[in-house]
């Protein structure tokens, strides 16, 4: 018998969110379909039936699959299967995995999977907040222990006004997209986009998203009240904590004695390691007599004094790690045009982080295609993040990260307010960060080191941008905000809020928090605080370089545009590509055709575009009556020379045009292949061209060469005539019997 679904609904910002379940994946620990318009996502959680207790981690994966068919189309790889996620895809997962994994119990070793999939996409409502949403409610109404659930919505605002989950078409003419989610108290993840807001208004942004999830979490408590399985009990796995305890009162004092040397990450690190392994040896055994189970239990607890010890410092006597004060920014510097083949570069130290971004300036055609169920079909402006392992001083197998992928998007965003429009700056953009050392905070160097790349390179961007990272060390009601957070800091804190912007405002925020939510009262304090740290880098950063460059780099190649009828596209493009492939050998440059009839040409060099432009314009040019054009002699006959004046175009000079004195016979001034100059005297209904060499001789006018030619031609006179044809032949014009001026290609 066909099930019937539960249905539940949740109105957020005025539109219905529709969840179900009860009909797909019976045997999923919870499975859930979320809609919003015809944008439908499945989500399933399921959790494994015993611990992984060699792991000292919860195991928890969530993932993500983008099905084209969602959208009605068949994927564009070879195999015409979906294969490596998309960088959306990796994207969305993040997502959802940040603002769930704070909510399950970290001494948990069951491993959870969570994926989520695409069934109906359509071409107005992302669905990006549906997948969070669908993992949420499925972790609810399953058997899987997790303190739930948690709502997400998408935040745009047109013309000044907030809108809760925005169309597609809302967003591009938003100025702000803000994806957030969070529980019934607190807020616990937010990734945002902005062109240049205010903290202020940010701040207010983040209130009316915690605000528009409050009816999603009515729905999802509703539903585990009503539908939800007993949540199974399952092993934990937690740190002794008398032990922790009697690791923190004896090496206490050992720990403080390694932060308060002067700060070497490698030191210091160093240090924690060699306690580390002598509290681990006095616990556990060494050798052959050790206790791996007490190994194990011995080192997390000595994490946790570490932990401790580190917390404290910070949060009561207000000692960071390297000594620092709460909102101290680690010593600066930069320097650009490291790489001199490079078409931009910008190398930015902060500390022991570093990281080099190398720019590229490429072509239209060379922006990248995108094939996934978004709208945007290519995007030119790009940014990748590399993070090898010798950044931290570690061997490991090389390999895009799910981490790298965000951290790469985030830098795009943060940028892409300020990158020019493709009329500005005709030119595909391609930056590369390689962080060359870490010690946190790399994703915001990348930032601050691709700015000064793109300035390098000469991209007249419309401000520079500069990143930094917050913190948070919270005990009960008392927290202090760090700025330009380091290694020990993000990984023992309970914060890492990235925000980027210009001097006017914000361009990109990422939070991620490993508590159950912060208030927005800290949300603020940490805007504002990275708001005097983002001018503070910002200052280090126009120190070297104030302004882009006015001028490209003399390797970068030299994009102009110009505009041809939409009707002469074919005529440049020619039979298979062949005229604009031998046109780009002859000139030495690259030549992209948008269908509206721009034209963009690239070149190392004036010439080759000169050259360029000069044959595009004689393939798309139409002859101007008045216009002199110096032209090659392709036929002689009795009456008159035809005159080729453009590609494949000619025209006749009577031989009563062809010289300021009497002409008996053509061939007396004009031999075949001469070249000569003639002016346009007339173009008849059916494109005939009249030429006169004469006028060009005498500095007439267009009209008086008609007066001239109307008067030859009302008698006969030797030696020639306008016979209308060339007996038998092609008309003056390349046809029998007459024609217009575009005679195709010569026999």
């Amino acid at each position: 018998m066909k099930p019937v679904a539960d249905s539940y609904t949740a109105l957020v910002g005025g539109r219905p969110v529709i969840f179900e379940t009860g009909k797909l994946a019976g045997q999923a620990g919870g499975a859930v379909t979320v809609r919003l318009g015809d944008s439908i996502v499945f989500g399933a959680a399921t959790m494994g039936k015993t611990p992984k207790e060699s792991q000292d981690f919860f195991p928890l994966t969530v993932d993500y699959e983008e099905r084209m068919y969602a959208g009605g189309r068949i994927p564009g790889s070879f195999f015409r299967r979906e294969g490596k996620p998309s960088e959306d895809s990796v994207l969305i997962a993040r997502l959802t995995d940040r603002p769930i994994r704070p909510l399950f119990k970290k001494d948990m070793r069951n491993e959870v999977q969570i994926v989520m999939f695409s069934i109906s996409a359509d071409p107005e409502n992302p669905l990006d907040v549906l997948a969070t949403n669908s993992a949420s409610a499925a972790l609810m109404i399953s058997d899987i222990p997790w303190d739930g659930p948690i709502g997400a919505v998408r935040v745009g605002r047109v013309n000044g006004k907030f809108i809760a989950n925005p169309t597609y078409q809302e967003m591009d003419q938003s100025d702000l997209d803000l994806r957030l989610a969070g529980s019934r108290e607190a807020i616990l993840m937010v990734e945002s986009g902005a062109k240049e807001i205010s903290e202020a208004d940010m701040v207010a942004a983040l209130n009316f998203g915690h605000a528009a999830i409050q009816p999603l979490i009515d729905v999802q408590f509703q539903m585990a009240k009503e539908l939800g399985k007993t949540k199974r009990v399952v092993p934990l796995f937690p740190i002794d904590e008398a032990l922790s305890q009697q690791f923190y009162d004896f090496y206490k004092g050992d720990l403080n004695t390694v932060m308060d040397a002067p700060y070497v990450k490698a030191e210091m690190y160093g240090g924690v390691d060699t306690l580390t392994e002598k509290a681990v040896l006095a616990h556990a055994g060494e050798g052959m007599t050790q206790d791996p189970a007490k190994k194990e239990a011995a080192g997390m607890a000595f994490e946790e004094a570490y932990r401790r010890v580190v917390r404290e410092r910070i949060l009561f006597q207000g000692k960071r790690p390297d000594n620092r004060s709460s909102a101290e920014i680690r010593p600066i510097w930069c320097e650009v045009g490291t790489s001199p083949r490079a078409h931009g570069a910008g190398l930015f130290t902060r500390g022991e982080t570093q990281v080099l971004t190398l720019a590229t300036l490429g072509t239209p055609k060379e922006a990248q295609e995108i094939d996934t169920l978004s709208p945007t079909n290519s995007k030119r402006y790009i940014h990748h993040y590399n993070f090898p392992p010798y950044s931290t001083g570690e061997t490991k197998r090389l390999g895009t990260s799910r981490r790298e992928i965000g951290h790469g998007a985030l830098a795009e965003r943060a940028l892409l307010p300020v990158i020019p429009t493709e009329t500005e700056f005709p030119y595909t953009l391609r930056l590369v960060s390689e962080v060359l050392s870490s010690n946190g905070s790399s994703s915001m160097a990348s930032v601050c080191g691709s700015t000064l790349a793109l300035m390098d390179a000469g991209v007249p961007i419309k401000a520079p941008v500069a990143g930094v990272a917050m913190g948070l060390i919270k005990e009960g009601d008392k927290y202090i905000i760090l700025t330009d957070i380091q290694g020990a800091e993000d990984h023992l804190g309970d914060m890492d809020f990235k925000v980027t912007g210009t001097t006017k405002g914000i361009t990109a925020l990422q939070m991620d928090i490993k508590i159950n939510g912060i208030t927005s009262q800290i949300m603020a304090e940490a805007l504002a605080q990275a708001h005097e740290a983002r001018l503070f880098i910002l200052d280090k950063m126009m120190a070297v370089l104030p302004a882009p460059r006015t001028d490209l780099k003399p390797h970068a190649p030299r994009i102009q545009i110009i505009k041809i009828p939409v009707d002469k596209i074919g005529a440049i493009i020619g039979p298979g590509g062949k005229m604009i492939r031998a046109l780009q050998e002859e000139t030495g440059t690259k030549i992209d055709i948008n269908d509206d009839g721009s034209v963009f040409i690239a070149a190392t060099d004036g010439i080759g575009f000169e050259k360029a432009r000069e044959r595009i314009e004689a393939l798309t040019d139409s002859p101007q009556i008045g216009r002199i054009y110096t032209g090659k002699v392709v036929r002689i006959a009795e009456f008159g020379a035809f005159v080729e004046i453009m590609p494949n175009i000619d025209g006749l000079v009577h031989i009563s045009q062809l010289d300021s004195v009497r002409v008996n016979k053509v061939e007396d001034v004009v031999q075949m292949g001469d070249e000569i100059s003639v002016m346009v005297t007339d173009i008849d209904d059916v494109g005939k061209i009249r030429l006169s060499r004469q006028a060009v001789l005498e500095g007439w006018t267009a009209e008086e060469a008609r007066e001239r030619d109307a008067k030859n031609r009302s008698g006969p006179r030797p030696g020639g005539g306008d016979r209308g044809g060339d007996r038998g032949g092609r008309s003056s014009f390349g046809r029998p019997g007459g024609g217009g001026g575009d005679r195709g290609p010569r026999r």
